[in-house]
């Protein structure tokens, strides 16, 4: 009961409100950079492992030859 009480006091305070939009606003680029940014990372990762695995797979051909 007053974890409820302490929710009411603090939801009806006027400054809360514009404290809780300044928190909630996220810019949408950061995000869209973030997206890119990781979509560049994996896109690295697999690349990087495709190529290891063909060197492994060439190299195991040619010992078995």
């Amino acid at each position: 009961m007053k974890k409820i009480d302490q929710i009411k006091k603090i939801v009806g305070n006027p400054s809360f409100s514009k404290t809780e939009n300044k928190i909630k606003t996220t810019n949408v680029n950061i995000l869209l950079n973030r997206v890119r940014l990781d979509q560049k990372k994996d896109l690295k990762k697999k690349l990087i492992l495709f190529f290891l695995l063909a060197t492994i797979l060439s190299s195991l051909i040619v010992l078995v030859l």
